[in-house]
Order: C-alpha cells, then structure tokens, then sequence
C-alpha cells in the first residue's frame, strides 16, 4: 500500500507547474517514499524495538504526507477526485501500520 501511495502521488506531481514541483512536490514525493522506505529498513532489523522503531517513523512520515496532501490542496494542486483517491489508500495503509506494529508486541 505504500508504494501504491507513493507511487501515485508520483504521478500526481509530475503534472504540476515547476515552482509546485521544485517546493512542495519533493516535499511530498520525499515524505511519501519514506513511508514505505521506513518499512522496509524495520524489516530488515534484527530486533523487535529496532521494528518498532522504524514503524514509528514510517507512521510519521503518513502524518506528514497528510500534511503536504492538504497544503496542495488548498493551493488547488490537487482536484478533489486525486484527494479522495490518495485519502482511501491513506485510509487503510495507516490501520494496517498500527496494526502490523502492534502484532510485534514490546520485545527488547
């Protein structure tokens, strides 16, 4: 779900005007592909905690994502077709993240 994420806001962006692109748009792209790069670093890890900690990062970087959502929003970047899309994937990446975080449980 979160390379679909990043993926599409990907595409989203490349449609921008450059100033969009140059500021915001890397800002996004960036905080997008960290979500799922912070997965994939966690799982990598050898210890519980260090996957815990990486699935705190990757819930942080879909909270700031959100917030660049909403910013190109309201500079009308995005059409409210391209948030209601991005919003359900969003929607369920980020109960699938809890989730996978606390099936680990607390280890060492």
């Amino acid at each position: 779900m979160s390379e679909a994420l990043a993926d599409e806001i990907w595409d989203v962006v490349l449609a921008w005007p450059v100033l969009a692109r140059d500021t915001l748009g890397k800002q996004i792209v960036r905080s997008a592909d960290s979500i799922g790069a912070n997965i994939a670093e966690g799982s990598g890890r050898g210890t519980v905690k260090d996957k815990r900690h990486y699935l705190r990062m990757s819930r942080g970087s879909l909270n700031e994502t959100k917030h660049w959502l909403r910013r190109a929003y309201r500079r009308q970047l995005l059409s409210s077709t391209q948030v209601e899309s991005l919003k359900q994937t969003m929607d369920a990446l980020a109960p699938t993240l809890n989730a996978y975080y606390r099936s680990l449980g607390q280890g060492i």
